[in-house]
């Protein structure tokens, strides 16, 4: 698999690659970087929308506009005005914790899960958003990542970045509630001064593909894996980067995987070493992805 960036400046910190079929565009936030990004393959056009605060994950609506997760709490953006509006404050306390990976459900739902600054004690939680009520549904984790939907709707994944586990539990469409929850994968930790050559890295974002294989970047370890529904390894994709966040499926055909990528806080040789740390990568698979469900308007 040949990956290639997008000819746009990196971010610090890029997550959520979110693509929109309805406008042939991918986007994607730079959590510390405060901005939201767009490009549009077809014209080659990118946009960048800046923001006072950490912007951490956005899932599509009707109509043209992003719900999108602010440390702050959750808002409507409309990309052709620039402006956004106030849907929920941050359920958290804004000092130790912020929002990180989001995705909406395939009935409508927004659901996005927290991280806590630091990382112990384990207060962060999952949440979900159903256009009135932001209510907590799971918790005891410390960095909330990894949301992805099985293609029959029944099975939510759900990770641990700090745990090095990923989590799945049945899910109920028609409620929305969770129920079963259980270890789908795991990974070795990383030890005190540990080559991260030898590291195989800590789960970060995810998607699922059309087989009901579950994609996840693996942080710090320089690989993809995708792994089947019953959580074997299945392919071990390396990438020229060391910290890849987040895989999703777009282009007319859900055939281009977009990665996107992390730079911030890494150590200047390793840049020096992976120029395209920060950039979002693409490349074509063999298997399409699942298409993105919008959040209710």
């Amino acid at each position: 698999m040949e990956f290639q960036p997008l000819p746009v400046p990196p971010s610090l910190l890029g997550e959520s690659p979110t693509w929109v079929p309805e406008q042939g565009a991918l986007y994607w936030c730079d959590i510390p970087g405060h901005a939201l990004h767009r490009w549009l393959p077809a014209s080659a056009t990118h946009t960048q929308w800046a923001f006072d605060e950490d912007i951490a994950s956005c899932a599509p609506q009707p109509g043209g506009t992003l719900l999108l997760a602010l440390r702050s709490g959750l808002v409507r953006f409309d990309p052709a005005s620039g402006r956004h509006a106030p849907l929920a404050p941050a359920p958290y306390d804004t000092t130790s914790q912020r929002f990180n990976d989001g995705k909406a459900d395939p009935q409508g739902r927004f659901w996005v899960g927290t991280l806590c600054e630091p990382r112990e004690p384990a207060v962060a939680a999952l949440y979900r958003w159903d256009g009135q009520a932001l209510d907590r549904i799971a918790g005891d984790i410390s960095v909330s990542n990894g949301l992805a939907w099985s293609p029959d709707g029944r099975t939510l994944y759900w990770s641990d970045t700090q745990q090095h586990t990923v989590f799945a539990f049945d899910f109920d469409g028609d409620a929305g509630t969770l129920s079963r929850r259980r270890v789908f994968a795991s990974f070795p930790r990383k030890t005190a001064g540990q080559d991260l050559a030898t590291y195989g890295g800590r789960p970060d974002g995810a998607a699922v593909d059309a087989a009901g294989c579950y994609w996840v970047a693996m942080f710090e370890g320089q690989r993809l894996l995708r792994l089947a529904p019953d959580g074997r390894v299945l392919q071990a994709v390396p990438l020229p980067v060391r910290c890849a966040t987040m895989p999703c499926f777009g282009g007319p055909d859900l055939r281009t995987l977009y990665v996107t990528t992390a730079r911030d806080k890494r150590p200047a040789e390793e840049l020096a070493a992976q120029p395209w740390a920060g950039c979002v990568l693409q490349a074509r698979v063999d298997v399409p992805g699942l298409p993105v469900h919008h959040a209710r308007a």
